[in-house]
């Protein structure tokens, strides 16, 4: 039985790492840390819970099950497994995150040196796509090639970066601001939250499976084994990342002045203590970053639609590529306006699937609890969608009173309790 390696097991969690490590990982954890202040330690936790918690227990829960969506979405049946299927695929893929790991690449990384003029974003964009797709269209690789080159020249590059941020910090720690003052867990734990990080956990899972079959293990409960250690190789890399961008931030607050976003922040302090060779800096972790998230989500959605479709690998990565290299172009705006209100919506009930797919020993017949729970939690998705349009006014007042609704966690008291309730029903009927 074939098994693998040591460093085997630790390419495939840092390939799991930098799937995940996003552009939109690295420029949240500064800004959070500037308005923590003093209180940074604290809004950390909060942070790390939600920000790492939620994208590890996903991949745990699709572990469980093989590392596919249609085992997760079983109990729902399959139209309705299908379609949730097809709509977080588009959406975490080329409707919205594919297309901003290369405009979040360009801005940030690329147009403080050559502007950034609709031309160069295009020419970027199309040098971008070449290189997620011809990396995408060889996924028996993908350990090799994100694994062990790309991501220990991101970690190294990260390293420098984390390093700096204790040793030479900008300043002294300054009291919190705002809501951090009294509420800094709970604001730390909202900013994870938006993270969404649980939806990228939903289609890499079948990325790293893959991975581990390319490799000739062929045992399910090896393919469980090695996909849980995996995700906690990359939660430990994460949970260093964002504490070290937190003290950084927390550290910052003179340099942060007017800032408006984490990628100020991050561009002032590698600007003020590394002058120009700060910024190359910066652009090689946020250009690792957003490349390696690109690869992992083009090759999901070929790895997801290629059998769905019955179609090759290589026409799903190359459509899918094309498709992210035109909605690029859009820019980075536009792409938020359209795909956060889609985003909300889907959120509560990806986060209700893998928590009842964890559960799901307590079930007697999961459809009977499946179906209620998804079913409330897409309709307070759907209110959250329109609260993201601007919409708020035309929404029942009540929302308001309901525990969490300020941190976008509304939803949770409402499935709870169907949840509880459908679970008391089902073992009735079964005596």
């Amino acid at each position: 039985m074939k098994t693998l390696r040591t460093w085997d097991i630790f390419a495939l969690g840092f390939m799991t790492f930098a799937l995940f490590l996003g552009a939109g990982n690295i420029i949240f954890p500064p800004m959070v840390g500037v308005a923590a202040g003093n209180h940074w330690w604290w809004a950390a936790a909060g942070f790390l819970i939600a920000g790492v918690g939620l994208p590890l227990m996903t991949v745990v829960a699709l572990a469980r099950v093989g590392g596919g969506m249609a085992a997760l979405t079983a109990p729902i049946g399959n139209k309705a497994g299908l379609l949730l299927g097809v709509v977080v695929y588009l959406s975490i893929g080329p409707f919205f995150a594919t297309p901003r790991t290369a405009t979040v690449a360009f801005e940030m990384a690329v147009a403080p040196f050559v502007g950034g003029a609709a031309g160069h974003l295009l020419w970027f964009s199309v040098l971008y796509f070449v290189l997620v797709m011809g990396l995408s269209l060889f996924p028996g690789r993908l350990m090799d090639t994100l694994g062990k080159w790309i991501t220990p020249v991101l970690l190294l590059a990260l390293s420098l970066l984390s390093v700096a941020a204790f040793v030479l910090p900008a300043g002294a720690l300054l009291p919190a601001s705002g809501l951090y003052l009294e509420q800094p867990l709970a604001q730390g734990f909202l900013q994870g939250y938006q993270t969404m990080d649980a939806l990228g956990a939903l289609v890499f899972g079948v990325v790293i499976v893959q991975a581990i079959q390319n490799q000739g293990v062929t045992a399910p409960r090896l393919h469980t084994r090695y996909t849980i250690v995996a995700a906690a190789i990359a939660a430990v890399g994460l949970g260093v990342v964002y504490i070290s961008l937190m003290h950084l931030g927390a550290h910052s607050q003179g340099l942060a002045e007017g800032a408006s976003t984490g990628a100020e922040v991050l561009s002032r302090y590698v600007q003020f203590r590394f002058a120009a060779a700060g910024q190359w800096l910066l652009a090689v972790v946020i250009v690792l970053a957003c490349l390696t998230t690109g690869v992992g989500l083009v090759s999901a959605c070929a790895a997801y639609f290629s059998p769905l479709l019955g179609v090759s690998h290589r026409t799903v990565v190359l459509a899918v590529g094309l498709f992210s290299m035109a909605v690029a172009n859009q820019g980075l705006a536009q792409l938020i306006a359209v795909a956060v209100p889609a985003l909300y919506t889907i959120y509560p009930v990806a986060i209700t699937l893998v928590v009842l797919n964890l559960l799901s020993a307590l079930w007697l017949r999961p459809s009977r609890v499946f179906v209620p729970a998804l079913s409330v939690a897409l309709g307070f998705g759907l209110l959250d969608g329109f609260g993201a349009l601007g919409w708020g006014a035309w929404l029942p007042a009540w929302l308001a009173w309901l525990p969490g609704q300020t941190m976008g966690l509304g939803w949770l008291l409402p499935v709870a309790l169907v949840v509880l309730l459908a679970a008391v029903a089902e073992r009735l009927r079964q005596r």
